[in-house]
């Protein structure tokens, strides 16, 4: 059972097997040299120390090399891209061959779609959740319309039921099951954004397959966060950013998924670059197009290096400490700090995520009755940086990677005070 005291918060960092990596992060401080506390890396990660370093190396390399750093820097940049693979794919639960990190989160939906959403007069209906975050509401919209549909019609809502905050599975059964025959796509964020609830993948896919449907996930929320078992579930594709939980730095670039049952399909449509040409060929500028399997096969353009050094430095440290390291400490994190705001004795307040660890990631969101931004506001005046959603939904994210037992307890002795 937890205990609401500071010596027994400090006791948890103590018996922390992860505390030291706090220390390998920058933590903003304020005008008096103390650690801000930090509870938005569902917005934007902190900077690992490490990442300068990483940089530094590739400048050096431009500097010393020009175009042959290609070639002769200490990490090539012909194949940087594949540098970051195998660390990302553990962290998806995906094969290599899956995985790659290429572009920005709805650049990369889009390209997606171009293959995956293949409508017809009759099945061209798209599944999202209602509460989906604006980006993938408004890349759909603009599909359906781009396809010739209606983007009101063509559009589905998996909602909560009236009066609850949270999704239910049976709910999107019910609508495949009965709408299924003009629904092509379903393209659900893994972990919602706003509530912070983790949405069972597995379960998502096999309910838009009985169907011949095709089944996409957005990870901006879950990559670093939670385990989505990415090969596991079944899924046709997936996409998510990297500057959030995998504190790659802010607009880095994004990953994507694709299953491997489509991975040597050369007649799914795509759009095509020279970087998912043939990798043997790809400098023989005039052989015809002659598409890479896997999830290379959706890249355009050659990468942007500095950028990638950034999410290598960051994946690095991800390879050595693990997902599963970091999901257990995760939910102890988000179980105390449950529990401490269950401590206050207000109705001013109330967490709308699942109270159920396996349903969450290491956010959780507060709804704030009448809210009017005020306590969000005083949170930051004292240096409480949390994130403000309207209409009413402080939410809160202590990462595993940095949060400390001690920041979760002082950030409720502050909210306990302003309340």
């Amino acid at each position: 059972m937890y205990k609401p005291t500071l010596d027994y918060a400090q006791q948890l960092d103590k018996e922390d097997k992860l505390a030291h990596l706090r220390a390998q992060f920058h933590i903003p401080k304020d005008k008096e040299g103390n650690d801000w506390l930090y509870f938005t890396g569902n917005s934007l990660g902190l900077q690992p120390k490490q990442t300068q370093q990483y940089i530094q190396q590739e400048l050096d390399d431009w500097a010393k090399y020009g175009v042959e750093g290609h070639f002769e820097a200490r990490n090539p940049w012909m194949p940087y891209h594949e540098f970051l693979t195998n660390s990302m794919a553990k962290i998806v639960g995906a094969k290599p061959l899956e995985v790659v990190v290429m572009n920005t989160l709805t650049t990369n939906l889009h390209l997606l779609m171009v293959s995956f959403y293949q409508p017809t007069k009759t099945k061209y209906k798209i599944v999202i959740e209602s509460d989906a975050f604006p980006s993938d509401r408004y890349a759909i919209q603009s599909q359906l319309k781009f396809h010739g549909f209606d983007a009101e019609d063509g559009l589905i809502e998996w909602k909560p039921r009236e009066g609850e905050e949270l999704l239910r599975i049976e709910d999107l059964e019910k609508i495949v099951d009965e709408q299924g025959d003009e629904i092509a796509l379903l393209l659900i964020g893994g972990v919602n954004y706003y509530t912070g609830q983790y949405l069972d993948i597995k379960r998502i896919a096999e309910i838009g397959h009985a169907k011949n449907c095709m089944v996409g996930i957005d990870l901006a929320h879950g990559a670093g966060n939670i385990s989505p078992e990415l090969h596991d579930s079944g899924v046709d594709f997936a996409a998510w950013c990297t500057y959030k939980y995998l504190n790659s730095g802010p607009g880095s670039l994004a990953g994507l998924f694709v299953h491997e049952k489509h991975a040597h399909n050369k007649e799914l449509p795509r759009f095509s670059g020279w970087w998912n040409h043939n990798k043997e060929t790809r400098f023989n500028m005039r052989q015809p197009f002659d598409v890479m399997p896997g999830a290379e096969g959706w890249q355009l353009s050659n990468p942007p290096i500095l950028s990638m050094a950034a999410i290598r430095a960051s994946l690095d440290m991800f390879e050595e400490v693990g997902m599963e390291a970091l999901r257990a400490k995760s939910e102890k994190l988000t179980g105390y700090f449950e529990y401490l705001i269950n401590q206050i004795d207000t109705d001013r307040i109330k967490i709308i995520t699942p109270s159920n660890p396996k349903e969450r990631g290491c956010q959780l969101s507060i709804q704030v009755k009448n809210a009017d931004k005020s306590l969000h506001k005083k949170l930051t005046e004292n240096n409480i940086i949390t994130d403000w959603r309207e209409p009413d939904v402080i939410r809160c994210a202590p990462v595993p990677m940095y949060n400390s037992f001690e920041d979760v307890y002082r950030m409720v002795e502050k909210l306990k005070e302003l309340l």
